[in-house]
């Protein structure tokens, strides 16, 4: 694969990201996948998947797990149900994990992804200390099917996060970062959050957004890329600085609009495209 391929964001059907046709449309060379529901996503579904992935000449480069339950309706909301942090639904969703990764296995995809949830500020309590176990329980599954755990970004501070990453001890869990949702939920400046996470960075979504009045108590705004606070030219030169190289994957989550979101992912190839020419010159 190529240094830096443009990627989008997609499903089957979860309902997240663009549907995958959109993708081949636009000639998206990769994408990330948001894992199908659990009665689609057994070996032979995984299969037809692949085919036709094949079939449109796309590679998956990461499978995201979600779960029943989870709702970014207010941040207050995203404590309560998003994620692995929550101990109600820790368990079932741990082996939901486990099941994607097998399916992302079938795929012969190496990486899983997720929004492991609000970590605890104090890395005394036990909560904390329980999610480094489930984070870590999950690493190694993930490990013996050869793969990475890729942890999203939003919900913890940059240093927050290279702390929990290092306490885990695991040497395969690694960051997606997704600079628009430092600014929506309010946890810090992008372009220094990601000097800050540096190599840990291996994947990463071009998605844009604007600063609340109040970060961190409200959400703030997703809209086009290049229209918000994130500073794309900067993050270009940013990732290239940290040495990165992995697939430019946008993520565009307006699916209530199907032409508005097709429209505003080509957009975003072009621009992408035209900063990538710009800072890594072929």
């Amino acid at each position: 694969m190529e240094k830096w391929p443009v990627g989008v964001f997609t499903s089957v059907d979860a309902g997240l990201g663009v549907d995958l046709a959109v993708a081949k449309e636009l000639n998206i060379p990769t994408i990330q996948i948001h894992a199908p529901h659990a009665g689609n996503r057994d070996a032979a579904a995984a299969d037809e998947l692949k085919k036709r992935l094949d079939v449109y000449g796309i590679t998956a480069t990461a499978v995201f797990g979600g779960f029943e339950g989870e709702s970014y309706a207010d941040i207050p909301t995203v404590i309560e149900t998003v994620g692995l942090v929550p101990p109600a639904t820790r368990a079932s969703r741990l082996a939901e994990m486990k099941e994607i990764s097998d399916f992302a296995k079938h795929l012969n995809c190496d990486v899983i992804a997720l929004h492991l949830g609000f970590v605890p500020h104090d890395r005394s309590i036990e909560l904390y200390k329980q999610t480094v176990d489930v984070t870590r329980e999950l690493c190694e599954y993930a490990a013996k099917n050869g793969q990475s755990l890729h942890l999203e970004t939003g919900q913890e501070t940059a240093s927050g996060l290279v702390d929990f990453i290092d306490d885990t001890k695991c040497d395969n869990l690694f960051v997606n970062f997704d600079p628009a949702n430092m600014i929506l939920y309010g946890t810090g400046e992008p372009i220094e959050a990601l000097e800050t996470l540096g190599d840990r960075v291996r994947s990463v979504h071009f998605k844009d957004g604007r600063w609340a009045k109040s970060p961190g108590e409200e959400w703030g705004e997703e809209v086009r890329l290049g229209d918000g606070d994130v500073d794309i030219q900067k993050y270009v030169e940013t990732l290239k600085a940290i040495g990165y190289n992995g697939p430019l994957t946008i993520e565009r989550e307006i699916p209530q609009e199907p032409e508005r979101q097709k429209s505003e992912i080509g957009h975003a190839v072009s621009l992408i495209e035209q900063l990538r020419s710009e800072v890594w010159p072929s």
